[in-house]
């Protein structure tokens, strides 16, 4: 495990937790997909369940307890960061902030980092404070990239 602030702890993803990653994804995500796409809860399982991987995914813990999950996955060009899900009950405390730190903290300084976000997403501002910047936008989802080397936080954390 590694310890992300005093009461907030990363851990290796484990089989099982496929489960608890699904289920954050529908509490985090659920109202907004609703919005731009609709919900389809088989389409949105298939698709954690493709990306899962306990090589890559940790679960983030809030006073021993699930509170989110977070996923870098490397490609051959680039790391990806994938399912960073954080429970409502968690947000707006800066959680995020300090999980995001400590994962480009561990990324290779060489390594471009990708990701996607949902469009109108709150989180979209919490990446472009960490140097991430928008490349492309369809209407549903924004596609970023941190190059390497990218920018320090900056402003308060989120």
């Amino acid at each position: 495990m590694k310890a992300v602030s005093d009461d907030v702890w990363m851990r290796a993803a484990v089989p099982a937790d496929v489960d608890l990653v699904a289920a954050l994804k529908e509490r985090v995500l659920r109202q907004d997909l609703e919005r731009l796409v609709g919900w389809d809860p088989a389409r949105s399982r298939a698709r954690v369940v493709e990306h899962f991987s306990t090589a890559h995914t940790r679960m983030i813990l809030v006073d021993g307890a699930v509170a989110g999950t977070i996923t870098l996955r490397p490609d051959e060009d680039a790391l990806w960061l994938e399912m960073f899900y954080l429970d409502a009950a968690h947000q707006g405390r800066g959680i995020g902030t300090a999980v995001l730190r400590t994962v480009l903290a561990e990324t290779p300084p060489e390594r471009e980092l990708r990701l996607q976000v949902l469009a109108g997403s709150a989180a979209q501002r919490l990446y472009e404070r960490h140097g991430f910047v928008a490349e492309h936008e369809d209407g549903v989802d924004v596609w970023m990239r941190r190059v390497p080397g990218g920018s320090e936080p900056t402003g308060s954390a989120a």
